[in-house]
């Protein structure tokens, strides 16, 4: 890695590399991926395009309506046995 830019297969940039080329360091992250920018030699943050976040932390609208969340829900399809035995109580003496 050069202190210049990094090599086309290493998305690494020291911080002071990335702060003087972030135009760069913003293009690479759109088009290749992460970006990784390294302070004191240590991996300190990752820049991701804003779609790949938002799936990352699920950060969605909430549903408008019960049915909406239920439909939504991850356990849509994974046919739970939801029946019940009925119950017609039982016989009580006063």
């Amino acid at each position: 890695m050069s202190a210049m830019s990094p090599a086309k297969s290493s998305p690494h940039w020291q911080l002071q590399t990335a702060k003087a080329q972030f135009s760069e360091v913003f293009r690479r992250a759109r088009s290749e991926g992460p970006q990784y920018v390294t302070r004191g030699g240590k991996e300190a943050v990752v820049i991701i395009p804003a779609e790949e976040f938002e799936k990352l932390t699920a950060r969605r609208r909430q549903p408008t309506s019960l049915v909406e969340f239920f439909r939504c829900s991850p356990l849509r399809g994974a046919n739970l046995d939801l029946k019940r035995v009925l119950d017609y109580g039982r016989d009580v003496e006063l």
